[in-house]
């Protein structure tokens, strides 16, 4: 049998060089199907393939700009694709093509950036590294597999670590109404010095803050060790819906990895919101206030990924913010995420009007692992200071009244005596330096409030 010549072998050894090098066939070739009706939410789209699943991600063709939906409801050989970007020129008849379920997969070299709920850079710094993969499980660790949460860790704002001490893997809220300070005391416990990483997952903010929060909140310090996942309120329900998870994705990559990792969640509220508005478009009645009830289903399924791992040592400790609508601290998602989160901070309106910041309500604040964190000489001190500020604002209407003497009750005379000397060493902003010593810096500000009084 005669060999083949150099020269054609050597262009046969090329060409199947090239052909390996190409992607898969199953990412060149797409399955799909038509869009057949639309909805001002929503497409259905007919004819997508059998596997198709909930949650995959639909690319719409022969548009100009690459239009996005995801698969929210199947039935009857239709499915319901709520748009996630650029659906404004589809038309009946528009090419669907299936992408099924991709997800960004992160790495450490994502530290340092801001992406969008795709895991699309959008700080201007080039591509990232492996921007688009299968979706991955990530280790979900059983109930006996976890650590314990005992360690504490110092936040540097004096009020939290007085009267609501965290620890490492903790769970906890934030609750307050909009424009009280939720987001200026986020960025103050993102500077915390206790974590490997920072992940912050921003969703329905205002576009304008994701800048200002990167730059003058984070900072150039906390930043190269943080990654921002954005989805601003001008983006829709589906991309708002997915940039907390795919950071707590991420999280979870680094907690498996052995590392601390503080998760910064800014709204729970608006992630709520947009569950919401993705159930309605499925077709999911409304049972409480307007909320269909796998809302208050996939909260807690968000935020149990978080706390201590396993025997990699590592655990995500985090920090949500609640928006509670109207103020009213029961509503619905206030309500759910008190039972589910491990304490909360409450700030309140008219705290911060009287300009007393941060406008923490110390009595309606609770964390329910500080018996970890205090000495009991140190419990017995906070309990007196709060029977101490709970008698002074509960006679606040009586001593406005001029229905307070001086001599006649003991205890409500050292009330007003201290607890404003109380409420002006708990004073701190950003620009303050972070409390090293809460209990030591409290009794030295009380004794200088004293010796000038």
């Amino acid at each position: 049998m005669r060999s083949m010549p150099a020269e054609p072998r050597q262009d046969l050894d090329a060409l199947a060089g090239r052909l390996l090098a190409l992607p898969a066939a199953s990412d060149l070739v797409a399955e799909g199907g038509r869009v057949v009706a639309l909805r001002p939410d929503a497409a259905i789209v007919r004819g997508l393939p059998a596997h198709a699943r909930i949650g995959d991600v639909v690319r719409f063709g022969a548009l100009r700009e690459q239009a996005l939906g995801e698969v929210l409801h199947i039935e009857g050989g239709e499915c319901i694709v709520a748009r996630m970007t650029g659906l404004s020129g589809l038309v009946v008849g528009e090419a669907a093509f299936h992408l099924g379920a991709i997800r960004p997969q992160a790495d450490e070299s994502w530290l340092g950036r801001v992406v969008d709920a795709l895991g699309r850079p959008v700080d201007g710094r080039g591509p990232l590294a492996s921007t688009r993969a299968r979706a991955r499980a990530g280790q979900r660790h059983g109930a006996l597999d976890r650590g314990r949460v005992s360690e504490a860790f110092r936040t540097g704002v004096r009020v939290i670590d007085l009267f609501t001490p965290l620890c490492i893997g903790q769970r906890f809220g934030v609750f307050a109404g909009s424009g009280v300070g939720k987001s200026t005391l986020l960025a103050m416990l993102a500077r915390a010095g206790a974590f490997d990483a920072v992940v912050v997952a921003l969703v329905g903010e205002r576009s304008r803050e994701v800048r200002e929060f990167v730059e003058d909140t984070l900072g150039a310090d906390t930043m190269a060790k943080s990654l921002v996942v954005a989805a601003t309120g001008d983006e829709s329900a589906i991309m708002r819906r997915r940039a907390a998870p795919l950071a707590m994705g991420f999280a979870e990559a680094l907690r498996d990895r052995g590392r601390r990792v503080l998760f910064l969640l800014d709204s729970v509220t608006r992630f709520a919101h947009a569950l919401r508005e993705t159930g309605i478009a499925a077709g999911q009645p409304p049972v409480q206030r307007g909320y269909p009830a796998t809302v208050f289903a996939e909260m807690p399924m968000l935020l149990e990924r978080a706390g201590p791992g396993g025997a990699q040592g590592g655990s995500i400790t985090a920090i949500v913010t609640v928006l509670v609508d109207g103020d009213d601290h029961n509503d619905p998602v206030a309500d759910t995420m008190r039972g589910i989160l491990d304490g909360h901070l409450v700030l309140e309106r008219a705290i911060a009007d009287a300009g007393r910041y941060p406008p923490v309500n110390a009595l309606s604040s609770i964390s329910r692992l500080a018996s970890r964190v205090w000495t009991p000489q140190q419990a017995e001190l906070i309990t007196s200071l709060r029977a101490l500020i709970a008698r002074f604002e509960e006679t606040r209407d009586l001593r406005l009244l001029g229905g307070w003497q001086r001599g006649v009750d003991p205890e409500l005379d050292k009330a007003v005596e201290t607890v404003p000397q109380i409420y002006r060493a708990l004073h701190q902003t950003p620009q303050h330096p972070r409390s090293a010593d809460p209990f030591a810096e409290l009794a030295e500000l009380l004794r200088h409030e004293n010796r000038a009084g």
